[in-house]
């Protein structure tokens, strides 16, 4: 499934009761949406909800951005009806909240099947992103990502309060460094179970541009590859962030060049830019070429 996952750096969460809502998300450059019928709904109108999100998803599959749906728990019927109502072409992919176990996984990738087959979909279409907020799930990453080809952009959360704060117990600071260990520790284990897109999140100070940065950029460096937003403005920053630069492309061009003479030359090593670079470089200097789609100009 990993060749048809597109390459995301923000997910921006907006109420799925409020699909007018979703030119605000393509205004503000988000690569994908996540219609929230968890939290963001209240229980009285989760039943309303999916009606209006099923109504906006059969006339949205040209929407110039992915669209994903967070469901209910496996606690309740909810997610059960959430995933009958939503799976359409235009959906492509579902976040599991509250995911402690590779069997949760496995029991969304079966119903997916199920209701893929009654709208005529390929098998596999729709991936599943499992939401890791509880001790168990965080523990268990490693699993509960191989539990199914379809899981896809997992990521460790540092959020101010909720549920990842209450599960491990710790004091949210704005340099994020009681999650540090948690979001590595999730991001080698998506990592090793070959997840693609590893994404992390969230920040949820609004007016805090410069925490936002500086909380991307360390994600980022640590190796994630996008981040979920709650506001439209944290967007741009994001997509900055978690991009490609234009400076970064040339740089990773004139790399793969100068280990291409260096290799005619027999060498299996170089200088460049001051540095040494040897073979594994220029295939990860390449391999970046690649996932952006711009190996042709190397």
């Amino acid at each position: 499934m990993t060749s048809r996952l597109a390459r995301i750096r923000s997910m921006l969460f907006i109420p799925a009761n409020k699909p007018q809502l979703a030119p605000k998300a393509v205004a503000c450059g988000a690569d994908a949406i996540i219609w929230d019928l968890e939290d963001a709904v209240p229980e009285a109108e989760k039943s309303r909800a999916r009606e209006q999100l099923r109504e906006h998803l059969e006339t949205s599959a040209d929407l110039p951005l992915k669209q994903f749906v967070r469901i209910n728990g496996l606690d309740g019927v909810g997610a059960l009806h959430d995933l009958a109502a939503i799976t359409c072409p235009a959906l492509a992919g579902v976040l599991v909240p509250k995911v402690t176990r590779p069997s949760d996984v496995t029991v969304v990738a079966t119903l997916l099947s199920w209701f893929e087959a009654e709208a005529g979909l390929e098998n596999g279409s729709v991936c599943v992103v499992p939401v890791l907020e509880s001790a168990s799930g965080m523990r268990l990453a490693y699993e509960i990502s191989s539990a199914s080809p379809r899981v896809a952009y997992v990521g460790g959360l540092g959020v101010a309060g909720g549920d990842v704060e209450r599960a491990l117990g710790f004091r949210w600071s704005r340099e994020g460094t009681e999650t540090l260990m948690m979001r590595s520790k999730i991001l080698l284990d998506a990592r090793s179970a070959g997840t693609h897109n590893p994404i992390t999140g969230m920040w949820t100070d609004i007016g805090d541009l410069s925490g936002l940065r500086e909380f991307a950029r360390e994600s980022r460096d640590l190796g994630y590859e996008g981040m979920l937003a709650i506001h439209p403005s944290h967007v741009p920053v994001i997509n900055e962030e978690f991009g490609y630069g234009e400076h970064e492309m040339r740089r990773d061009i004139r790399l793969v060049e100068a280990m291409r003479v260096a290799s005619a030359e027999g060498d299996g090593s170089t200088t460049f830019e001051g540095r040494m670079i040897d073979h594994a470089m220029s295939f990860a200097a390449a391999e970046r070429l690649r996932a952006w789609g711009k190996a042709e100009e190397a």
